[in-house]
């Protein structure tokens, strides 16, 4: 059988090219896409932008007064409070201006301001709550006397919330801190210090604990012995002992300090300085311990 021919065949048709997909952008997406630096394939893309606005730390001696002091104290709590963290920020800055040279027109508003800072320092944003911080340092500086002789609580949440930033991981918040638990201690008479730090040598975060013992040590340290026995001489030997056990190596420094402070101070007029300490170890401690108590200032 003869096989039909091609050339009648019908001519096949060329394919048509098929249309390329289009992509459109709105001009919201594009905005966005661009903000992160993905507008054009022939630009290298940049870092996305930063979401913390850059704040600067000035130092109390940078500080200047204000022209209308009595003018401006009457939006400082305001601003204290605003929900804006940059303005309360500037307000903090303001705080410090005013403790440092305008005290009078603080003091009136001075528990007011504190319990507000404390809000402060607790927030997560680690900006706000370093410059919270330093707030605290120049107040401490202006106002250590009115503080520690109000009934106010404040001091007593500003001295926990200090604690508590100080024995955190974020460094330069845990610095400040620290400075600012020196500041108070150094502006401050030791005994009503030393009764409010006591309630945190003995706290169940070791951190706090040690950070406390720190400035437990640094208020003894400047304690004559009149002073010391009004607090109660049993009590800082038993808080030694209790300290020198400690997990952490800070607290136990600290818990020497508190030796070496009481040593010195209860033995000044004594002629056998170190069979006197033996004794007095032996009369308020278990043997272990008074035995450890004589090491710390015979080695």
């Amino acid at each position: 059988m003869a096989l039909r021919s091609l050339d009648n065949a019908l001519p096949m048709t060329p394919e048509r090219p098929k249309k390329q997909a289009k992509i459109v952008i709105s001009a919201k997406k594009e905005k966005q896409l661009s903000d992160f630096g993905v507008n054009d394939e022939n630009i290298a893309p940049g870092p996305p932008p930063s979401t913390e606005a850059s704040i600067d730390y000035v130092s109390s001696e940078n500080l200047e007064e204000f022209q209308d002091p009595e003018a401006k104290i009457q939006g400082l709590v305001g601003g204290l409070e605003s929900k804006d963290w940059l303005k309360v920020c500037e307000s903090l800055n303001d705080t410090r201006r005013f403790a440092i040279y305008h005290s009078n027109l603080l003091l009136p508003i001075l528990e007011k301001v504190v319990l507000v800072m404390v809000k402060s320092i607790k927030n997560p944003r680690s900006a706000l709550c370093k410059t919270s911080i330093m707030a605290s340092s120049d107040i401490f500086k202006a106002f250590g006397v009115e503080l520690i002789e109000s009934n106010s609580d404040a001091l007593s949440q500003l001295l926990l919330q200090l604690l508590l930033k100080s024995s955190q991981d974020k460094k330069f918040v845990c610095e400040e801190a620290d400075k600012a638990l020196s500041i108070m201690v150094d502006s401050m008479a030791p005994l009503p210090v030393l009764r409010k730090l006591s309630a945190y040598v003995g706290h169940s975060n070791l951190r706090i604990r040690a950070k406390a013992a720190v400035s437990f040590a640094n208020c003894v340290s400047k304690m004559d012995l009149k002073c010391m026995e009004e607090f109660g001489l049993a009590s800082l030997i038993k808080t030694a002992a209790n300290l020198r056990n400690d997990k952490l190596p800070e607290a136990r420094e600290a818990a020497k300090r508190i030796v070496v402070s009481m040593y010195e101070a209860t033995t000044e007029n004594e002629e056998e300085k170190l069979e006197f300490w033996q004794s007095f170890c032996q009369s308020n401690l278990p043997a272990i311990h008074a035995q450890a108590m004589v090491k710390l200032v015979s080695s």
